[in-house]
């Protein structure tokens, strides 16, 4: 099961990512924009994913993957719960989310 701490190393080992609180949780950001933000108390983490992306995690297990609910879900904002989750696979995910607002000459290196 993935761990809050998990997500943190992960995402920090991503090229030029820094932490910084968003509304009180831990908020990871390439350049400043968000592609991660933690939710420790309810043990998820919600990821900027393409689309399309979004839509075919959200088929394929829809207990796990989430689009956000409201206006946020709409450009790719996708919730994912720790507890179905395993390290090898968020990672993949995380980066995705990393890769999906980092500029593109940045993008193509990490």
């Amino acid at each position: 099961m993935l761990t809050p701490e998990t997500v943190r190393a992960l995402a920090l080992s991503l090229p030029e990512t820094d932490e910084h609180g968003h509304w009180g949780r831990p908020a990871f950001r390439v350049r400043k924009k968000i592609f991660a933000t933690v939710f420790p108390d309810e043990q998820r983490a919600v990821l900027k994913l393409p689309l399309a992306e979004q839509a075919r995690l959200a088929a394929l297990d829809p207990v796990t993957f989430a689009p956000v609910p409201n206006r946020w879900g709409a450009p790719g904002w996708t919730g994912v719960q720790f507890d179905n989750s395993n390290e090898a696979e968020f990672s993949e995910f995380l980066k995705t989310a990393w890769r999906t607002v980092a500029p593109p000459n940045l993008a193509l290196s990490g």
